[in-house]
């Protein structure tokens, strides 16, 4: 189910849940559609961003200025669904049809929040969920060495069930290349296997059934030291993988010559997230257990060996990070119970963590509560642009994403948590919008479909379960590569 509740309300494990107004639009056939209000009872933050990025988001997700216009001087936001369509009739933008931004406006208004639908359940802890880039196909990692593949349009029929090799502890990422075909999966262990997605077998019991070859990470300077692959990411053109590990590394692997391209001693601590910044694959962010996050620009690697820049504000380790896409902005999730949204254009270059000058507390966040103490701490030199609260950071590498641009224009950003819910928040007013809450153990990992009302969350419960709008369980049909507009 969806949580809504008032400000003063709290859920059983304490933690505060934001109220997820319902509204009603009379449709066509007159039934009632659920959205998300812009009521003021919501529960939200006394700041807002001010920032470029918020600008952007608005035109990116907002109607045309014509379909707004309730009166002269007087605009309505958020326009009605209703309202939108009779004035798409009468042209009042002179396109005669929606935009992209008309979309995104109707469409980012119904949430994801029905449900939720059994997808699949384990016995063991699902670590990894992830649609792909055109949402055909779902993969859901399990700590018991599973990794299921399935097909989203066939109602979700397992398309390739697989039996991960020398799997240590459990699977901490898998990543697809971009045309579908191949899929990699790492443990903690420098080696990352590789499968074939578009093969024949249904069951791939690596180097039974099918062979799963090996990229080892290691080089001789290693000494035989075993370290851990914590996030493992394909380049855009399929040619590279790029990989954070324990070693305070990170790694860019050729696979086209079969080695390790480039190592960078990154970080003083667990590198635990590494991403590209864009399809260019020039740019490449990190974050780490020492606080930081990174910004790598590859065309300087050999003259400098140095980041282009590093951006402070979390008081704890990084668990996750998400790129816009742009090469200019992402978010981090942190142990510090927060998520920060990011402009590289203010990374520094010789930012430092800070913490020893006012940090008095011992914490581990696998086993301990964070401290009370530590709640309301802020770093002194924070150069995030925006925090998200709200949502817990506990016991594992929770990860967080930007909602998909085509439904949404990115305008919300979603997260799991130690609590079991996901939470979903504005991203330029910082408002909880929504709670999903199923799970019964920490929520690592949630995806949101890329043209669907649809978000699929995975737990340490086993249960990988789908949340969508209007919601009836069944898979969606299939998309046309070309972007519809309403009719």
């Amino acid at each position: 189910m969806y949580v809504t509740a008032d400000a003063a309300e709290v859920d059983e494990m304490g933690y505060s849940m934001s109220r997820l107004e319902l509204e009603s639009d009379l449709c066509d056939v007159g039934n009632k559609m659920p959205e998300v209000s812009s009521s003021s009872r919501s529960n939200r933050p006394l700041s807002k961003l001010d920032h470029e990025i918020a600008q952007i988001t608005k035109l990116r997700s907002g109607p045309h200025e014509l379909l707004s216009h309730v009166g002269p001087g007087k605009r309505e936001l958020p326009v009605s669904t209703v309202k939108m369509l009779a004035r798409r009739e009468g042209n009042y933008s002179g396109r005669g049809r929606f935009s992209s931004a008309d979309c995104c406006h109707v469409l980012s208004r119904y949430l994801p929040v029905n449900g939720p639908w059994l997808v699949d359940q384990m016995n063991s802890r699902a670590y990894v969920s992830q649609f792909s880039a055109d949402g055909s196909l779902f993969v859901a990692g399990f700590q018991g060495s599973h990794i299921r593949i399935y097909n989203v349009d066939r109602g979700w029929k397992v398309r390739k069930n697989i039996l991960a090799k020398s799997l240590r502890w459990t699977i901490t990422d898998t990543s697809l290349s971009s045309d579908q075909r191949h899929l990699v999966y790492a443990s903690m262990s420098p080696i990352v296997h590789i499968v074939n997605v578009g093969s024949a077998q249904t069951e791939s019991l690596a180097n039974v059934t099918e062979i799963h070859d090996g990229f080892d990470f290691s080089t001789e300077d290693d000494g035989g030291y075993s370290f851990s692959i914590f996030s493992v990411k394909f380049s855009t053109d399929g040619r590279e993988l790029v990989a954070g590990t324990s070693d305070n590394s990170i790694h860019v692997y050729d696979l086209n010559a079969n080695r390790v391209s480039l190592r960078i001693q990154a970080h003083t601590s667990d590198v635990n997230t590494v991403c590209f910044a864009d399809e260019s694959g020039h740019l490449i962010y990190s974050g780490s257990d020492d606080a930081l996050c990174k910004v790598w620009d590859r065309r300087c690697f050999i003259a400098r060996g140095k980041p282009a820049g590093v951006l402070m504000g979390h008081l704890e380790g990084i668990t996750f990070i998400d790129s816009r896409g742009d090469g200019r902005y992402f978010i981090s999730n942190g142990k510090d119970q927060s998520i920060k949204l990011w402009d590289i254009r203010k990374m520094s270059s010789n930012a430092t963590t800070c913490l020893p000058a006012f940090r008095n507390y011992e914490w581990d966040y696998r086993r301990m509560d964070y401290p009370l103490q530590a709640k309301n701490l802020k770093h002194p030199g924070d150069l995030s642009i925006f925090t998200y609260r709200g949502h817990s950071v506990l016991r594992t590498l929770i990860r967080c994403y930007f909602s998909p641009a085509y439904s949404t224009g990115q305008k919300y950003i979603y997260t799991g948590s130690h609590n079991s819910c996901v939470y979903v928040y504005d991203l330029v007013s910082g408002a909880q919008v929504a709670t999903l809450k199923h799970h019964k153990s920490p929520v690592r990992d949630c995806s949101w479909h890329p043209y669907y009302q649809m978000l699929v969350s995975s737990s340490w419960d086993g249960d990988v379960v789908k949340w969508e709008f209007p919601g009836n369980g069944e898979a969606p049909a299939p998309l046309s590569k070309k972007r519809g507009h309403f009719t």
